[in-house]
Protein backbone atom coordinates (compact mmCIF):
# COMPACT_ATOMS: atom_id res chain seq x y z
CA UNK A 1 0.00 0.00 0.00
CA UNK A 2 1.36 3.60 -0.94
CA UNK A 3 1.31 5.56 1.89
CA UNK A 4 -0.52 8.87 1.83
CA UNK A 5 1.61 12.13 3.19
CA UNK A 6 -0.75 14.55 5.31
CA UNK A 7 0.10 18.20 5.65
CA UNK A 8 -1.64 20.95 8.24
CA UNK A 9 -0.43 24.58 8.41
CA UNK A 10 -0.81 27.13 6.75
CA UNK A 11 -1.41 28.30 2.58
CA UNK A 12 -0.55 31.34 1.39
CA UNK A 13 0.54 33.28 -1.65
CA UNK A 14 3.92 35.20 -1.31
CA UNK A 15 4.78 38.60 -3.05
CA UNK A 16 8.03 39.84 -3.38
CA UNK A 17 10.26 42.63 -3.75
CA UNK A 18 12.38 42.87 -6.97
CA UNK A 19 14.90 44.56 -6.17
CA UNK A 20 17.56 43.86 -2.91
CA UNK A 21 16.76 45.87 0.70
CA UNK A 22 16.40 46.13 4.20
CA UNK A 23 12.36 45.73 4.69
CA UNK A 24 9.60 47.44 3.45
CA UNK A 25 9.72 51.13 5.35
CA UNK A 26 9.03 52.88 1.04
CA UNK A 27 6.97 52.44 -1.79
CA UNK A 28 9.07 49.55 -3.80
CA UNK A 29 7.91 47.45 -6.95
CA UNK A 30 6.66 43.99 -6.16
CA UNK A 31 5.99 40.98 -8.04
CA UNK A 32 3.15 37.85 -7.02
CA UNK A 33 1.12 36.59 -6.19
CA UNK A 34 2.83 33.26 -5.62
CA UNK A 35 1.59 29.62 -4.32
CA UNK A 36 3.33 29.49 -0.67
CA UNK A 37 3.75 28.55 2.74
CA UNK A 38 5.96 25.76 4.41
CA UNK A 39 3.75 22.42 4.20
CA UNK A 40 1.96 23.96 1.13
CA UNK A 41 5.19 23.75 -0.76
CA UNK A 42 6.00 20.33 0.83
CA UNK A 43 2.81 18.37 -0.06
CA UNK A 44 3.10 20.20 -3.19
CA UNK A 45 6.15 18.46 -4.37
CA UNK A 46 4.91 15.14 -2.04
CA UNK A 47 2.25 15.27 -4.76
CA UNK A 48 4.53 16.14 -7.45
CA UNK A 49 6.38 12.80 -6.94
CA UNK A 50 3.22 10.77 -7.44
CA UNK A 51 2.91 10.16 -3.98
CA UNK A 52 -0.56 10.40 -2.28
CA UNK A 53 -1.10 13.75 -0.44
CA UNK A 54 -3.62 15.46 1.15
CA UNK A 55 -3.80 18.84 2.65
CA UNK A 56 -5.60 20.37 5.23
CA UNK A 57 -5.31 24.75 5.63
CA UNK A 58 -7.80 27.04 4.94
CA UNK A 59 -7.94 29.92 2.78
CA UNK A 60 -10.02 33.17 1.64
CA UNK A 61 -12.72 33.46 -0.48
CA UNK A 62 -10.26 35.85 -3.14
CA UNK A 63 -8.65 35.24 -5.73
CA UNK A 64 -5.61 34.53 -3.87
CA UNK A 65 -7.91 31.59 -2.68
CA UNK A 66 -8.44 30.27 -5.74
CA UNK A 67 -4.70 30.72 -7.27
CA UNK A 68 -3.59 28.32 -4.36
CA UNK A 69 -6.70 26.11 -4.57
CA UNK A 70 -6.58 25.36 -8.15
CA UNK A 71 -2.30 25.25 -8.47
CA UNK A 72 -3.02 22.19 -5.33
CA UNK A 73 -5.30 20.10 -7.19
CA UNK A 74 -3.47 20.96 -10.23
CA UNK A 75 -0.38 19.54 -9.26
CA UNK A 76 -2.64 16.12 -7.72
CA UNK A 77 -3.33 17.42 -3.66
CA UNK A 78 -6.07 16.48 -2.36
CA UNK A 79 -7.52 19.67 -1.05
CA UNK A 80 -10.82 18.08 0.40
CA UNK A 81 -9.21 19.51 3.75
CA UNK A 82 -8.84 22.88 2.36
CA UNK A 83 -11.70 24.62 3.23
CA UNK A 84 -12.63 28.52 1.93
CA UNK A 85 -13.40 30.93 4.49
CA UNK A 86 -16.17 33.77 3.52
CA UNK A 87 -15.10 37.41 4.85
CA UNK A 88 -11.58 36.02 5.60
CA UNK A 89 -8.96 37.16 3.65
CA UNK A 90 -6.12 34.28 2.38
CA UNK A 91 -3.09 34.73 4.09
CA UNK A 92 0.17 36.43 2.76
CA UNK A 93 3.97 36.84 2.98
CA UNK A 94 5.90 39.78 1.62
CA UNK A 95 9.73 39.07 1.07
CA UNK A 96 12.45 41.14 0.75
CA UNK A 97 16.19 39.38 0.06
CA UNK A 98 19.07 41.27 1.56
CA UNK A 99 22.34 42.34 -0.29
CA UNK A 100 23.50 39.21 1.45
CA UNK A 101 21.12 36.49 1.17
CA UNK A 102 19.52 37.11 4.43
CA UNK A 103 15.69 37.99 4.16
CA UNK A 104 12.93 40.08 5.42
CA UNK A 105 9.62 39.29 6.29
CA UNK A 106 5.80 40.69 6.69
CA UNK A 107 3.43 37.85 7.50
CA UNK A 108 -0.24 37.96 7.43
CA UNK A 109 -1.18 34.31 8.78
CA UNK A 110 -2.29 35.08 12.69
CA UNK A 111 -5.27 37.02 11.79
CA UNK A 112 -5.98 35.31 8.18
CA UNK A 113 -7.98 32.63 7.02
CA UNK A 114 -4.89 30.28 7.75
CA UNK A 115 -5.26 30.47 11.07
CA UNK A 116 -8.94 29.19 11.11
CA UNK A 117 -7.97 25.43 10.83
CA UNK A 118 -10.82 23.26 13.06
CA UNK A 119 -10.67 19.86 13.88
CA UNK A 120 -14.21 19.08 12.91
CA UNK A 121 -16.04 15.86 11.35
CA UNK A 122 -14.35 17.00 7.45
CA UNK A 123 -10.85 17.45 9.09
CA UNK A 124 -11.02 14.07 10.85
CA UNK A 125 -12.17 12.23 7.55
CA UNK A 126 -8.95 13.37 5.81
CA UNK A 127 -6.60 12.33 8.81
CA UNK A 128 -8.17 8.96 8.87
CA UNK A 129 -6.97 8.68 5.32
CA UNK A 130 -3.41 9.29 5.91
CA UNK A 131 -0.60 7.28 7.13
CA UNK A 132 1.98 9.86 8.05
CA UNK A 133 2.07 13.36 9.28
CA UNK A 134 4.71 16.24 8.38
CA UNK A 135 4.71 19.01 11.04
CA UNK A 136 6.37 22.55 10.06
CA UNK A 137 7.52 24.66 13.00
CA UNK A 138 5.89 27.67 11.48
CA UNK A 139 2.41 26.06 11.38
CA UNK A 140 2.55 25.90 15.10
CA UNK A 141 1.70 29.78 15.20
CA UNK A 142 -1.13 29.13 17.81
CA UNK A 143 -2.76 26.88 20.52
CA UNK A 144 -5.45 26.10 17.89
CA UNK A 145 -3.50 25.06 15.17
CA UNK A 146 -1.11 22.45 17.39
CA UNK A 147 -4.11 20.83 18.80
CA UNK A 148 -5.29 20.25 15.29
CA UNK A 149 -1.63 18.98 14.42
CA UNK A 150 -1.36 16.83 17.62
CA UNK A 151 -4.68 15.14 16.98
CA UNK A 152 -3.34 13.86 13.63
CA UNK A 153 -0.45 12.70 14.55
CA UNK A 154 -1.51 11.07 18.01
CA UNK A 155 -4.64 9.35 15.00
CA UNK A 156 -1.98 8.23 13.01
CA UNK A 157 0.45 6.92 15.41
CA UNK A 158 -2.42 4.87 17.01
CA UNK A 159 -2.85 2.93 13.49
CA UNK A 160 1.03 2.44 12.93
CA UNK A 161 1.76 5.12 10.79
CA UNK A 162 4.79 7.60 11.09
CA UNK A 163 5.61 11.41 11.70
CA UNK A 164 8.36 13.94 9.94
CA UNK A 165 9.51 17.18 11.32
CA UNK A 166 10.67 20.01 10.09
CA UNK A 167 11.61 22.68 12.84
CA UNK A 168 11.32 25.33 9.69
CA UNK A 169 12.24 28.39 12.17
CA UNK A 170 11.89 31.99 11.33
CA UNK A 171 12.45 34.36 13.48
CA UNK A 172 9.39 36.27 13.13
CA UNK A 173 7.58 32.87 14.81
CA UNK A 174 9.85 31.54 17.46
CA UNK A 175 9.27 34.30 19.71
CA UNK A 176 5.96 33.55 19.86
CA UNK A 177 4.61 32.40 23.41
CA UNK A 178 4.30 28.70 23.63
CA UNK A 179 6.53 27.83 20.25
CA UNK A 180 9.39 26.00 22.00
CA UNK A 181 7.75 24.14 24.15
CA UNK A 182 5.12 22.63 21.32
CA UNK A 183 7.80 22.03 18.92
CA UNK A 184 9.51 20.26 22.27
CA UNK A 185 6.54 18.11 22.04
CA UNK A 186 6.54 17.16 18.86
CA UNK A 187 10.04 16.55 18.41
CA UNK A 188 9.29 13.53 21.17
CA UNK A 189 7.17 11.80 18.90
CA UNK A 190 8.89 12.71 15.79
CA UNK A 191 10.11 9.27 13.80
CA UNK A 192 12.45 11.70 11.22
CA UNK A 193 13.79 15.04 11.78
CA UNK A 194 14.99 17.40 8.84
CA UNK A 195 16.70 20.20 10.76
CA UNK A 196 18.43 22.94 8.80
CA UNK A 197 22.03 23.88 10.09
CA UNK A 198 21.98 25.48 13.14
CA UNK A 199 18.55 24.33 14.15
CA UNK A 200 20.34 20.89 14.25
CA UNK A 201 21.10 22.34 17.89
CA UNK A 202 18.18 24.72 18.87
CA UNK A 203 15.91 22.09 20.84
CA UNK A 204 18.58 19.94 22.33
CA UNK A 205 21.18 20.80 25.46
CA UNK A 206 24.63 19.81 23.62
CA UNK A 207 25.43 22.48 20.95
CA UNK A 208 27.85 20.39 18.94
CA UNK A 209 26.28 18.36 16.21
CA UNK A 210 27.85 15.01 17.03
CA UNK A 211 26.33 15.52 20.93
CA UNK A 212 22.98 16.83 18.78
CA UNK A 213 22.69 14.04 17.15
CA UNK A 214 22.97 11.28 19.74
CA UNK A 215 20.89 13.17 22.05
CA UNK A 216 18.11 13.77 19.38
CA UNK A 217 18.50 9.29 18.64
CA UNK A 218 18.20 9.02 22.27
CA UNK A 219 14.77 10.46 22.04
CA UNK A 220 13.33 7.60 19.76
CA UNK A 221 13.83 9.28 16.52
CA UNK A 222 14.34 7.00 13.88
CA UNK A 223 16.77 9.00 11.42
CA UNK A 224 17.86 12.94 11.28
CA UNK A 225 18.56 14.61 7.84
CA UNK A 226 20.33 18.12 8.12
CA UNK A 227 19.81 20.32 5.32
CA UNK A 228 22.92 22.37 4.59
CA UNK A 229 21.26 24.56 1.71
CA UNK A 230 24.42 25.10 -1.14
CA UNK A 231 26.58 22.57 1.07
CA UNK A 232 24.79 19.32 0.55
CA UNK A 233 23.35 17.12 3.09
CA UNK A 234 23.50 14.44 5.87
CA UNK A 235 21.87 11.40 6.70
CA UNK A 236 22.10 9.85 10.06
CA UNK A 237 20.93 6.66 12.54
CA UNK A 238 22.04 4.92 14.93
CA UNK A 239 24.43 2.78 12.40
CA UNK A 240 24.60 4.74 9.62
CA UNK A 241 26.19 8.26 8.18
CA UNK A 242 25.56 9.57 4.58
CA UNK A 243 26.72 12.95 3.38
CA UNK A 244 26.48 14.01 -0.08
CA UNK A 245 28.33 17.65 -1.48
CA UNK A 246 25.96 20.39 -2.66
CA UNK A 247 24.84 20.63 -6.36
CA UNK A 248 25.74 23.51 -8.46
CA UNK A 249 23.30 25.65 -9.34
CA UNK A 250 22.33 29.34 -10.47
CA UNK A 251 20.27 30.10 -7.51
CA UNK A 252 17.49 32.74 -8.59
CA UNK A 253 15.44 32.21 -5.34
CA UNK A 254 16.13 30.00 -2.18
CA UNK A 255 12.64 30.32 -1.04
CA UNK A 256 11.26 27.21 -0.78
CA UNK A 257 14.12 24.78 -1.33
CA UNK A 258 14.34 23.31 1.94
CA UNK A 259 10.72 22.08 1.89
CA UNK A 260 10.81 20.69 -1.57
CA UNK A 261 14.19 18.95 -0.38
CA UNK A 262 12.23 17.76 2.74
CA UNK A 263 9.28 16.74 0.47
CA UNK A 264 11.40 14.65 -1.72
CA UNK A 265 12.98 12.83 1.15
CA UNK A 266 9.72 11.72 3.09
CA UNK A 267 8.53 10.59 -0.43
CA UNK A 268 11.09 8.53 -0.95
CA UNK A 269 12.07 7.33 2.37
CA UNK A 270 7.83 6.17 2.92
CA UNK A 271 8.51 4.25 -0.83
CA UNK A 272 11.37 2.04 0.67
CA UNK A 273 13.86 3.97 -1.37
CA UNK A 274 17.66 3.63 0.40
CA UNK A 275 18.63 6.58 2.56
CA UNK A 276 21.87 7.27 -0.20
CA UNK A 277 18.78 7.39 -3.04
CA UNK A 278 16.87 9.27 -0.72
CA UNK A 279 19.27 11.82 -0.03
CA UNK A 280 20.73 12.33 -3.34
CA UNK A 281 17.23 12.91 -4.85
CA UNK A 282 16.31 15.06 -2.25
CA UNK A 283 19.73 17.30 -2.90
CA UNK A 284 18.64 17.45 -5.96
CA UNK A 285 15.45 18.70 -5.52
CA UNK A 286 16.24 21.06 -3.56
CA UNK A 287 18.58 22.49 -6.21
CA UNK A 288 16.28 22.45 -8.35
CA UNK A 289 13.69 24.34 -6.34
CA UNK A 290 16.08 27.60 -6.17
CA UNK A 291 16.42 28.04 -10.25
CA UNK A 292 13.08 29.54 -10.79
CA UNK A 293 11.35 32.59 -9.00
CA UNK A 294 8.61 31.69 -6.61
CA UNK A 295 8.81 29.38 -4.12
CA UNK A 296 6.73 26.95 -5.55
CA UNK A 297 7.64 27.35 -8.84
CA UNK A 298 11.30 25.25 -8.87
CA UNK A 299 8.85 21.91 -7.76
CA UNK A 300 9.60 18.60 -10.05
CA UNK A 301 8.76 14.96 -11.17
CA UNK A 302 10.77 12.00 -10.03
CA UNK A 303 11.65 11.96 -14.15
CA UNK A 304 12.51 15.62 -13.69
CA UNK A 305 14.71 15.04 -10.78
CA UNK A 306 16.35 11.44 -12.10
CA UNK A 307 17.48 13.77 -15.07
CA UNK A 308 18.57 16.28 -13.44
CA UNK A 309 20.46 14.15 -10.98
CA UNK A 310 22.40 12.04 -13.72
CA UNK A 311 23.02 15.33 -15.86
CA UNK A 312 24.70 16.78 -12.63
CA UNK A 313 26.82 14.14 -11.83
CA UNK A 314 27.67 13.29 -14.98
CA UNK A 315 28.88 16.80 -15.14
CA UNK A 316 30.38 16.64 -11.86
CA UNK A 317 32.53 12.74 -13.21
CA UNK A 318 33.79 14.94 -16.47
Amino acid sequence: MTKRVLAIGEVIVEIMATSLGRGFSEPIALVGPFPSGAPTIFIDQVARLGVPASMVGAVGNDDFGLLLRERLACDGVDIVGLRSIPHAATGSAFVRYRPDGDRDFVFNIHDSAAARVVLDEKTRSVIAQCHHVHIMGSSLFSPQMVSVIQAAVDDVKKRGGSVSFDPNGRKEMLDKPGMRDALMGFLAQTDLFLPSGEELTALTQAQDEAGALAELLDLGISAVVIKRGGAGASYCDRQTRIDVPGLKVNEIDPTGAGDCFGATFVACWLTGRIPEECLRLANASGAMAVTRRGPMEGTASMVELEAFLATRMMEMNT
